[in-house]
């Protein structure tokens, strides 16, 4: 996955078909992204693989990425598939734009999975950085009688919440495709390199 400092959109879109909520409840989404392991890894083109290449530095602090529809009530989420379309990594430390963090080769851990929350009417869960559990995972919390706030969602951190993963969303955070049929079947598939397509050479 292209990562870049201007902060780039995820594709394939993250996208995600909830079921089972309380329909007159509000909800929160979120998501974030949590490293596999602690390792750094190196592209071996002899190969045409990634290699282990020593420990990482220390994974900065996470960062949650709220979906825009939130909060919204349960029959709403589960109406159609909710889609993380507006949310774009970047491997700047210092952005200011909301955008999610993750880490180029050479840079510290590359391999991320995604993780999504599912926040109840009440504070919704914000995972602890020191504490990622090795693969992505949707938290749900349980709804609550009160309006939820996006602020108050932001400042509470432990509250009920049920976790669900999604282990086929692990990828390798990079600044360029090391394999041109990537680079090819992404140009070929993604909405935002028309560009691309039409001889155009600004980024997407």
């Amino acid at each position: 996955m292209i990562v870049t400092k201007a902060g780039r959109r995820m594709f394939p879109t993250f996208q995600v078909k909830l079921s089972g909520l309380d329909p007159l409840a509000d909800y929160v989404l979120l998501m974030d992204f949590i490293p596999l392991d602690d390792k750094r890894y190196r592209y071996a083109f002899h190969s045409s693989s990634w290699l282990a290449a020593g420990r990482a530095d220390p994974a900065a602090p996470g960062r949650v990425h709220f979906h825009p529809d939130s909060p919204a009530k349960g029959a709403q989420w589960m109406r159609q598939i909710v889609s993380f379309d507006k949310l774009k990594l970047t491997n700047n430390l210092l952005d200011d734009n909301g955008h999610v963090r993750t880490r180029p080769p050479g840079a510290g851990t590359l391999t991320y999975l995604g993780r999504m929350e599912r926040g109840g009417g009440g504070p919704a869960h914000l995972p602890p950085s020191h504490l990622p559990p090795p693969h992505p995972q949707l938290h749900a919390p349980l709804p609550a009688p009160l309006p939820c706030r996006r602020r108050d969602s932001e400042r509470f951190a432990h509250q009920n919440f049920k976790t669900f993963s999604f282990p086929e969303t692990q990828f390798m955070a990079v600044t360029a495709y090391q394999n041109h049929r990537i680079t090819q079947l992404k140009i070929a598939s993604n909405p935002f390199a028309k560009g691309f397509r039409d001889g155009d050479p600004e980024p997407w």
